[in-house]
């Protein structure tokens, strides 16, 4: 799993923060309850003194202080009783004193056995979703959400199936990619079709699951993403290389408005890098584009070159949508 540098350092920044107040609220606490009864402050006193220089004699001794540990607490079970009394007079659980970590499986450092902990997993999630929704509707554009009937289910006389019918397979299609989502098994789509056809509604929805399971998923614009590859090339921002290296390494690239932008030799030359440097280096990419591609109308081959629109034919998975525009369906009810 890729992880996007920027938003990792954001979610290690939240992460850090809920720690530091839980640590607060800990520390609140125990005064609080030392407060109410001193004497458990003498004896948490006693306890942790003592505790420490056995353990300190037995490390200038090089010796385990394991033992020495288990002795002393032995000898301290009359102040470790005083201390369960007072806390039970107080209607307080014995471990209330103790502070424990959110996750005990990494113990609140984020990391364990050299890889992201579940915990920070989460963090890592919530702020690509931040990040994802300024571009994407994701609290309306879901798989739940989305209705095949603005689809017609008359057949097309062309291809001989309905709308609807074409458009539940891809739903079925889009929501099976993103639900069993691998970045190096799940392979490459390709949504192509008409403008308000539900091609970006699909795909906010496929970036919102993807990125709910903490996947590194990076969604723009065509020609957002080749104005930063451009800004790269020539130094023209701080910032654009790192940019071009989140587009290149993340989990889930989605090119959205492929056709839109202004084709030069530049743009051509990136594409082909996109496409062609993540099919070599197994990284799963959607492309959604007006453009058509098939035997009779092979726009993008005309556009780009018979080498992109070859690549893309050879390892993109093609889901055509066709259909009456949507958006001036519902300007219609």
């Amino acid at each position: 799993m890729a992880y996007d540098g920027k938003i990792m350092r954001r979610a290690l920044q939240r992460f850090d923060e809920d720690k530091h107040q839980r640590q607060d609220r800990f520390n609140a606490r125990r005064e609080n309850i030392f407060r109410r009864q001193p004497r458990l402050q003498e004896i948490d006193a006693e306890l942790r003194s003592t505790m420490s220089r056995i353990i300190a004699g037995a490390l200038r001794r090089g010796t385990d202080p394991r033992p020495a540990v288990e002795v002393l607490r032995d000898e301290n079970l009359s102040l470790q009783a005083e201390k369960r009394r007072l806390l039970e007079e107080m209607g307080l659980p014995e471990d209330c004193l103790e502070e424990k970590p959110a996750c005990p499986l990494c113990g609140d450092t984020g990391y364990r056995g050299g890889t992201v902990c579940r915990c920070l997993r989460d963090y890592y999630a919530r702020e690509q979703q931040k990040e994802l929704s300024r571009m994407l509707d994701l609290g309306g554009q879901s798989f739940e959400t989305f209705s095949l009937k603005w689809y017609s289910d008359a057949d097309d006389a062309g291809l001989g199936i309905s709308p609807r019918e074409n458009m539940d397979w891809v739903y079925r299609t889009c929501k099976r990619y993103a639900a069993q989502f691998h970045p190096e098994k799940s392979g490459n789509l390709l949504l192509t079709g008409d403008p308000g056809l539900g091609k970006t509604f699909l795909s906010a929805a496929i970036a919102r699951e993807v990125s709910s399971e903490g996947y590194s998923v990076v969604y723009d614009t065509a020609s957002r993403i080749f104005d930063r590859f451009e800004a790269a090339k020539f130094g023209r921002e701080e910032g654009a290389e790192d940019d071009v290296s989140r587009i290149m390494n993340c989990d889930l690239l989605i090119l959205d408005d492929l056709g839109t932008e202004m084709t030069t030799a530049f743009v051509q030359s990136a594409l082909y890098q996109i496409i062609n440097g993540r099919i070599l280096e197994h990284r799963s990419t959607i492309l959604s584009t007006n453009l058509k591609i098939d035997e009779r109308n092979n726009e993008i081959a005309r556009r780009y070159s018979p080498q992109i629109a070859s690549r893309i034919e050879g390892e993109y998975q093609i889901m055509p949508f066709f259909g009456k525009d949507i958006r001036l369906l519902k300007k219609e009810v």
